[in-house]
């Protein structure tokens, strides 16, 4: 980007906002008033359907901002998913009318914007793309091998919703994974044994 300047560096142009674990940011149906900027902890953006099924759509991490948030803010649209904080949340929140005279007179703030909107985007088309396209079991796969911790303390709900599917499936898919020595279940944690396998498993749609 524009002289290695990034959206953190417009601090001054907004208000610092706090939010503590699991506080609900957003929910369908509010309007965007603010640009956001994470600044510490996360965001985690979900959409859920009728059935009341749900699916995490991507994180807004430190530095980066959220595609629901300035979509809103250029279309006039409300909200259509929920924004939670993961972790103590620290972030910048830039008025909408300050937000919008930025973006008409500094062409460095444009770039930096419409940059973080195109990688959301490609974020959301990759989740699109999962869900459409392959198997839960070799998602699922491929989720766990993806994981940095080698213990995941996670239930089967929480790993359901980030699947965008059911918790009986997630429930069998894992069973099976240990049955073939991948991983261990135990209360309220999955043991990664074989990520190599996972990963293996995980790319036979690629083959």
């Amino acid at each position: 980007m524009s002289g290695g300047t990034s959206l953190v560096d417009y601090r001054d142009e907004g208000d610092l906002i706090t939010a503590p674990d699991g506080a609900c940011l957003f929910q369908p149906g509010d309007e965007s008033a603010a640009y956001l900027i994470v600044l510490s902890g996360a965001v985690r953006v979900e959409q859920t359907n009728a059935a009341g099924r749900t699916v995490v759509l991507y994180r807004v991490l430190a530095g980066d901002s959220c595609v629901l948030t300035t979509t809103g803010l250029l279309s006039g649209r409300p909200y259509s998913g929920y924004g939670y904080a993961e972790g103590p949340l620290q972030a910048l929140a830039i008025p909408a009318p300050r937000f919008q005279a930025l973006l008409a007179r500094d062409a460095r703030f444009r770039e930096l914007v419409f940059h973080s909107l195109a990688l959301r985007v490609g974020e959301l088309t990759d989740v699109i793309d999962e869900l459409l396209l392959h198997r839960t079991d070799l998602r699922l796969a491929r989720w766990l091998a993806r994981q940095p911790e080698t213990v995941l303390h996670l239930t089967h709900e929480d790993i359901a919703q980030e699947l965008g599917t059911a918790r009986e499936v997630v429930s069998r898919t894992l069973k099976s994974f240990e049955r073939n020595g991948w991983i261990e279940l135990g209360r309220g944690k999955i043991a990664l044994m074989d990520s190599a396998a996972l990963k293996t498993y995980a790319d036979r749609d690629s083959l």
